[in-house]
């Protein structure tokens, strides 16, 4: 994959007071390089629980080449080429979420705790051109599977 058609990609997990801080971490920096930080906010749930926010944006190829090898490890990648007309914005935003438990031992799947998007390039800014390299993306991580 040498070029990446996409301007960035955004992660984030919540971490709510029945979870351990380090472990929601982990989880998420499966899909990230090393050197990359996360940042963390404190917020109050409705009910006056603690609730830590972890997010990052990777901006650089090779960050987001890193985040698409990791998910290039999801089963069923022909699926969410499918579902594609429901996962792509008309802001030529790309959504998935992830399994946070699954990620923390290790492994990609689709579930909750993890939200990825990605904002794909598309010129003109169309969501059907969106779409298109999307699909370009997805065939191409499942080919280098």
């Amino acid at each position: 994959m040498s070029s990446i058609p996409l301007h960035y990609v955004d992660l984030r997990a919540f971490c709510y007071a029945t979870e351990d801080d380090k472990r929601v971490e982990q989880a998420l920096r499966l899909f990230l390089p090393e050197d990359v930080e996360l940042d963390r906010v404190e917020t109050t749930g409705h009910y006056g629980d603690r609730i830590l926010i972890y997010s990052v944006r990777v901006e650089r190829a090779d960050e987001i080449r890193h985040v698409l090898t990791q998910l290039a490890s999801l089963p069923a990648l022909d699926q969410v080429t499918d579902e594609l007309d429901d996962r792509v914005t008309d802001n030529t935003e790309l959504f998935l979420t992830l399994d946070k438990q699954a990620a923390f031992n290790g492994s990609v799947r689709r579930g909750d705790g993890i939200t990825v998007r990605g904002k794909l390039e598309a010129y003109p800014a169309t969501r059907e051109a969106a779409i298109e390299n999307a699909r370009d993306i997805l065939s191409d991580l499942d080919e280098n599977e």
